[in-house]
């Protein structure tokens, strides 16, 4: 079973709960998300940095959007290894913000909250690919953080020009 990690705001999206995010990226999103939780395994982290940013943006009553359905299946698989898997990470009080985080001075301006996914992907050994659907940091710093062994699925990289 595949791993992946799930940035935010792809539930988000899913949600269409984004301005900028076309009819199409929405239906993009509902549609990868449906694909995670039927056919992947989604990758947390130990001290629920993921699933408290995911309880922030989503409803935990798993509606009414499919984003917040996402958030209800996160929330009552976390324990489940057949569909998620925690993986440990280190906060640090400075940068890079998590010792698993890679150590390359062009990711320095990299989004300090989006750092945890990075940590977990890179501390996984799993090579999952973070998905992504309407932030731009991750095209921007696309190069060094492949560089680092970091993929980055993009699934609506019309809203990353």
């Amino acid at each position: 079973m595949k791993a992946v990690v799930v940035d935010t705001n792809v539930p988000v999206v899913a949600n269409g709960a984004t301005s900028h995010a076309t009819p199409d990226c929405v239906l993009r999103c509902v549609d990868r998300l449906e694909i995670v939780v039927k056919k992947e395994k989604v990758l947390l982290d130990d001290g629920m940095h993921i699933l408290h940013e995911y309880m922030n943006n989503l409803s935990m009553s798993g509606q009414p959007g499919f984003g917040d359905m996402f958030m209800k299946w996160v929330w009552t698989n976390q324990a489940n290894p057949k569909r998620c898997k925690i993986i440990p990470i280190s906060p640090l009080n400075e940068k890079p913000y998590f010792r698993e985080f890679p150590n390359d001075d062009e990711l320095d301006g990299f989004d300090r909250s989006d750092r945890k996914f990075v940590a977990v992907a890179k501390s996984s050994d799993l090579e999952p690919p973070i998905i992504n659907a309407s932030d731009t940091d991750w095209w921007h710093y696309l190069e060094p953080l492949q560089r680092n062994g970091i993929e980055i699925e993009f699934i609506c990289p019309e809203l990353m020009a």
